[in-house]
């Protein structure tokens, strides 16, 4: 199936606004039809973009010419015992319903559920419960992936890759989307998972999933300052049995305020908290009054909640943020700029102090930080208004990308790389270290049809 038309702008940009041009959209729906796809591009020399859902933020399902071709037709998806097999186009939100049909729920928890399976696995996405659970690459058992020679082969996990390559080191952080994962002992689904679709197309996966707990309490909890935020959060980060750990600074709350008055005026940093319990009159309960006191925490004003209906009040609050952000910088009809870096968990505070004194120097009032502060990856997002803004936003967050590096962390944490932050990945690896990677990619891909442009420059 080929789109036509109007339809085919749908393929041409992603959620950070980052628009290209495709000769051709090509929407297959079996695999014999995919291959026939791959194989004339192969005969042909035309480059193939893999387009997920459109909700990335770096640009890699955007084509630069060439075929475009949309997996959002390889839609199995099959629940049992301890596993989900899912095709390429399945929805996280189709992937959470079914789940939980059967008491089970998948890890990782990114923040957009519109988004495909595909995309996850590519990307390697992490999201609020990895603080707990780890990146999409630690849930993937088994992949089904077409290469470039139009061949189609499944890996289960523990088939390690049976060709030579170099390791690549990793930075010292719980989770990195950045490049490929060359590592010893390396398997083909951990190759695959993160490659950004650059290497071959994967259309199914199977992935771990695991039982519902007993209870789970779920939290909001304010403070009266970022200081007592972060405090808390060094010292929560051992809590048994916590999942999520997710930070919202002051200017994020004063968006917030609008849509929710209920608010306390004097809450000027959050954080979202879920632990798993027992039962719902676990001694843990308990443990989180004194939590609360020690941390001079706003215990009147914090919210918490025991049932599946707070839960989603509580996710529904921290991801009215990023919708916020993205409505207010179109409405203005600026771009907004964006971090996906992360840190050692040591170095938690001082990338947060450093994101902040840069910020109010620049831009005071014209951003946020709030996110995954569990993983040391908060995200911060630039507002400028006007052109001399954007360029300033754009000179810092190769500024901050330089702090990270430096700090020894990473330039994705989850997003991927993509075509929007090429440059940045020669911040992060040496000329050595790419080429490492560029030699995985030649012996999968040799005549770089696929994915041109994504992690690396065409």
């Amino acid at each position: 199936m080929q789109a036509t038309g109007n339809s085919t702008d749908l393929y041409l940009e992603d959620s950070s606004g980052y628009k290209g041009q495709a000769d051709r959209v090509l929407i297959p729906t079996e695999i014999a039809e995919l291959r026939s796809i791959v194989l004339a591009a192969s005969g042909s020399r035309t480059p193939i973009t893999i387009a997920g859902a459109g909700t990335g933020l770096t640009g890699a399902r955007v084509p630069h010419g060439g075929w475009l071709v949309s997996l959002e037709k390889f839609r199995k998806l099959e629940i049992t015992p301890g596993r989900a097999r899912c095709g390429a186009g399945v929805t996280l939100t189709d992937l959470h319903a079914e789940a939980a049909k059967t008491r089970q729920f998948f890890g990782p928890n990114p923040t957009e559920t519109s988004a495909s399976i595909g995309g996850v696995i590519s990307t390697n996405a992490g999201g609020a419960r990895s603080f707990r659970f780890g990146s999409a690459r630690r849930h993937v058992q088994a992949v089904q992936v077409t290469f470039m020679d139009g061949h189609t082969l499944e890996f289960k996990r523990g088939e390690k890759v049976d060709f030579p390559y170099e390791i690549v080191r990793q930075p010292a952080t719980t989770k990195n989307a950045a490049g490929y994962y060359l590592q010893p002992e390396l398997q083909w689904v951990d190759l695959l998972a993160g490659s950004e679709g650059t290497l071959g197309l994967v259309t199914e996966v199977e992935l771990q999933l695991f039982p519902e707990p007993a209870s789970i309490l779920s939290g909001v909890v304010f403070f009266a300052s970022e200081e007592q935020m972060l405090d808390a959060v060094d010292r929560w980060r051992e809590i048994k049995g916590l999942r999520l750990l997710e930070s919202l600074d002051a200017r994020a709350l004063d968006l917030l305020r609008p849509r929710y008055p209920e608010m306390s005026a004097a809450a000027h940093a959050a954080l979202m908290v879920e632990q798993d319990l027992a039962s719902e009159e676990d001694d843990e309960l308990d443990r989180w009054t004194e939590r609360l006191e020690q941390e001079r925490a706003l215990e009147e004003d914090s919210w918490f909640g025991l049932q599946a209906a707070d839960r989603e009040r509580f996710r529904a609050f921290r991801h009215a943020l990023p919708a916020m952000i993205v409505d207010r910088a179109r409405h203005r009809n600026n771009r907004k700029f964006g971090t996906d870096f992360a840190v050692p968990l040591a170095r938690n505070r001082d990338l947060y102090n450093y994101y902040r004194q840069r910020c109010d120097e620049l831009f005071p009032n014209q951003y946020t930080i709030f996110g995954h502060i569990g993983d040391a990856n908060v995200h911060v997002n630039l507002l400028p208004d006007t052109d001399e803004g954007a360029a300033r936003a754009g000179e810092l967050m190769e500024d901050f990308a330089r702090y990270v590096v430096s700090l020894g962390g990473t330039i994705a944490a989850e997003h991927g790389v993509g075509k929007l932050k090429t440059n940045l990945l020669k911040l992060m690896y040496s000329a050595e270290e790419i080429d490492k990677m560029r030699s995985v990619k030649r012996r999968l891909d040799p005549d770089w049809l696929l994915g041109r442009g994504t992690i690396f420059e065409a």
